[in-house]
């Protein structure tokens, strides 16, 4: 019988400061987070420098944590696994710090996983017979693209945002609204009271990439109608506003989806990311992908937001691969899927 292997993981590439401890990819037997969004709620959005701060506070008492709920010391572990782009360069530098560390006093390879490589390595986690190859939508906050994942380790990007992410988005409507931050979560909620066919918001295309997205002017309309009524002294159904919103963003990714997995012919088909929590999205794609004889994959919701587990699975299969990295292993705000540091 094969040796099992622990990967120890740290996350901290935006507010989230986390540890967790995987075993042979798939299996977590620990996944300790700290949220700062009480502490940014505040602000309408995430301070870049507040939460670098926060996670040099919180950093060590995760992970010690973390080790502890897995009853796994240090020493046990085969390799410690961090994020360490993209995200925020500041809060990216916390964890990687903290990860060359750990690995340097305990002797241990250090592997440095790429964000959204973990997004999708969440699906992992549940889903035993989820194997490569399979299409993969990434929806989040500072992300929207839709990835062809040909292996472990393996990907091709054959569609991306052209301006706002679907999570930038749902954040600037919301704040629109007066829901506040977080707004994907709060439009949500909204979206289940109102009417998502009383505006009809459009749903951008973009002429060269069928693949691609674009949720710009998709806001700039809500602002717009919204200023309208203003104006005019209509007053404004925030829920129905919020559900046509949403609706739109929806139709969007899925049909983009859909087409993709069409094409590449995969028959498997995957969503990840914090927007991946949004409950009319995953509904959406249940239904789309139960027409059309795909088999319809997603995290649980403490999957989809920011977390260390994810970070783990993806940090074995790089393990396994062979990835080490040396103690120069820095932040990489801007850090590509697929690119190599």
């Amino acid at each position: 019988m094969e040796k099992d292997v622990y990967i120890l993981a740290v996350e901290s590439s935006c507010d989230e400061t986390a540890a967790a401890v995987v075993r042979n990819g798939r299996e977590v037997l620990s996944n300790v987070i700290y949220s700062q969004i009480d502490l940014h709620t505040i602000y309408g959005g995430v301070v870049p420098e507040i939460a670098s701060r926060k996670h040099i506070e919180k950093i060590n008492q995760v992970i010690e944590r973390a080790l502890a709920d897995a009853g796994l010391p240090l020493s046990e572990a085969d390799a410690v696994a961090v994020t360490y782009g993209p995200g925020l360069v500041g809060a990216l530098l916390v964890g990687v710090s903290a990860a060359k560390a750990l690995a340097f006093a305990a002797g241990k390879p250090l592997v440095g996983v790429h964000h959204i490589e973990g997004h999708i390595s969440a699906n992992y986690i549940e889903n035993p017979d989820l194997e490569p190859p399979f299409l993969c939508l990434v929806v989040s906050g500072g992300h929207s693209h839709l990835v062809l994942v040909k292996d472990y380790g393996e990907y091709e990007i054959i569609g991306r945002t052209r301006d706002d992410a679907a999570g930038e988005a749902f954040d600037k409507v919301a704040r629109a609204i007066g829901l506040g931050y977080p707004g994907g979560p709060k439009i949500d909620r909204l979206s289940g009271e109102g009417n998502p066919d009383a505006i009809p918001f459009p749903r951008a295309k973009v002429g060269d990439s069928a693949y691609d997205f674009s949720f710009s002017g998709l806001k700039s309309a809500v602002l717009n109608y919204l200023n309208s009524c203003e104006m005019k002294k209509i007053p404004v159904n925030r829920a129905d506003v919020a559900a046509s919103f949403q609706k739109a963003v929806i139709d969007v990714l899925v049909e983009h989806s859909m087409d993709a997995v069409s094409r590449f012919g995969t028959g498997r088909f995957a969503i990840a990311g914090g927007v991946a929590s949004n409950s009319s999205l995953r509904k959406a794609f249940s239904k789309a992908c139960l027409e059309r004889g795909i088999d319809f994959y997603h995290p649980s919701p403490v999957y989809c937001t920011d977390n260390a587990a994810m970070i783990g699975t993806a940090g074995y299969y790089e393990y396994i691969r062979g990835v080490r990295h040396g103690w120069d292993l820095n932040a990489v705000p801007n850090l590509k899927l697929g690119e190599r540091v």
